[in-house]
């Protein structure tokens, strides 16, 4: 809250119950006292919810605050608060953002400070209009409150991350203020009351995470909700985990038959993956033991696809790293909708020395059926990464279903690295009925 004084923009983002928005509202209020604008914005999803959460707030709201010299009516047709302070009358208009349209409500004011619960449930237009709105404020404040999102929504990368890289580089003279919550730092909650709601939860999962210590996770509609778990949480049996060192030794003691390597081709807005995998004897096991993303290049609003030869000589790079490491390489498959890249692939490889490293078609078997053979060897305990898989740990721990889909579809929209996974999946996919054998 002190912060909040000399920084213009600051964001209070965190566990549920943690007291985020109490403390946006009093810097808030502490700000309408002295302001020279007449005139402020405060927003939630829809204008109950900014209503509730930031008029009310449990009597932390404005109008407890300004108890006795504030009044709830109408500003142009809009609901407002007006409010009695020090300096004059101060009009904050209540508005909801959620949806593409909800920016017409707010249209042909001038706000001098902004406050808004849940930004993240704000539609963009909506965002992008409210700071045009301040364009003309004497001392322009922003406060955004927001529980954790999926770690690669829109108002991270566009607006809260941005403005940290942004600040770091000293390229947000305004001044940003970021600041983050655990269910612990609710000093209205007694403590009795806070372990009866931690007790709720089982601690080191997703939820744990994302409700109580406020950590940025994907919970709803997770495909491999069990593996997000183990490997998000804090559990200190992370049992899908293996290290190079120790996959070294099971491939000393000739316990892996194959080393394959999936490639998935990327282009409009996706990357180019790598992912090598082997099976201990038996198929008893599958490794996943490296993975490499290669996204496009971002210029501006357009996506710029990695040249070909620079491709080639990505992947002849990774074949080169896995023979160095693992000894040899078996096979490659890659995603057969590019025959062009993959006889790029084949030419490298040979002219790289390595032209008896056979190289085909990726199967492309039904998606699901991919995802269930990887649903089972979790549930297991029959799967095992390496700390060289970041990237398809990453993808697997976000992955989910489109929601609102009776049938189950691999969410696809950007948000998720399916290009990994796709990979990943290309080099076993052949091998599916031998880790699940069909019954009867």
């Amino acid at each position: 809250m002190r912060n909040c004084r000399t920084n213009q923009i600051n964001v209070a983002e965190g566990a549920v119950r943690a007291g985020k928005t109490v403390d946006n509202i009093f810097a808030f209020a502490y700000e309408l006292e002295t302001t020279p604008d007449k005139l402020h914005l405060a927003s939630g999803s829809t204008i109950g919810n900014a209503k509730l959460n930031i008029g009310a707030c449990n009597g932390y709201g404005l109008e407890g605050i300004f108890r006795g010299r504030c009044r709830w009516g109408k500003y142009k047709g809009n609901e407002a608060l007006i409010i009695y302070t020090a300096t004059g009358e101060k009009v904050v208009i209540f508005a909801g953002g959620e949806l593409a349209s909800s920016f017409k409500k707010i249209r042909g004011n001038a706000y001098g400070m902004w406050i808004a619960t849940e930004i993240n449930l704000h539609h963009d237009t909506f965002i992008q209009e409210a700071f045009n709105r301040q364009l003309a404020a004497k001392r322009i404040k922003v406060f955004w409150d927001l529980n954790p999102s999926h770690p690669k929504h829109e108002i991270y990368t566009k607006y809260i991350d941005n403005y940290a890289a942004k600040q770091k580089k000293g390229e947000l003279p305004g001044g940003y203020n970021y600041e983050h919550f655990t269910i612990f730092d609710n000093a209205t909650l007694p403590e009795g009351r806070i372990k009866e709601i931690v007790s709720r939860y089982d601690e080191g999962s997703i939820w744990y995470n994302r409700d109580i210590l406020g950590i940025r996770s994907v919970s709803e509609g997770l495909i491999y909700p069990v593996f997000a778990s183990v490997t998000t949480g804090k559990l200190k049996d992370n049992y899908f985990f293996i290290t190079t060192k120790q996959a070294k030794e099971l491939a000393d003691r000739r316990q892996f038959n194959e080393i394959v390597i999936g490639v998935d081709f990327g282009g409009n807005g996706s990357g180019h993956a790598f992912v090598c995998t082997t099976h201990t004897k038996g198929y008893k096991q599958l490794v996943a033991l490296s993975s490499e993303l290669h996204e496009e290049i971002v210029e501006g609003n357009r996506h710029r696809e990695i040249d070909p030869d620079i491709l080639s000589n990505l992947f002849v790079s990774f074949v080169k790293r896995m023979r160095q490491t693992w000894g040899y390489v078996t096979k490659c498959y890659c995603d057969s909708a590019e025959p062009v890249l993959i006889r790029g692939l084949k030419r490298a490889l040979a002219r790289a020395g390595m032209g008896n490293i056979l190289v085909y078609d990726a199967r492309k078997s039904r998606v699901n059926d991919r995802i269930d053979c990887t649903a089972t060897l979790l549930a297991q305990k029959r799967f095992l990464y390496t700390e060289d898989c970041a990237t398809l740990e990453t993808a697997m721990q976000m992955t989910v279903w489109q929601s609102g889909k009776i049938e189950r579809i691999r969410l696809d929209d950007g948000t998720t690295d399916i290009d990994s996974l796709d990979a990943f999946e290309y080099s076993f996919e052949g091998d599916i009925n031998k880790y699940v054998p069909k019954r009867g």
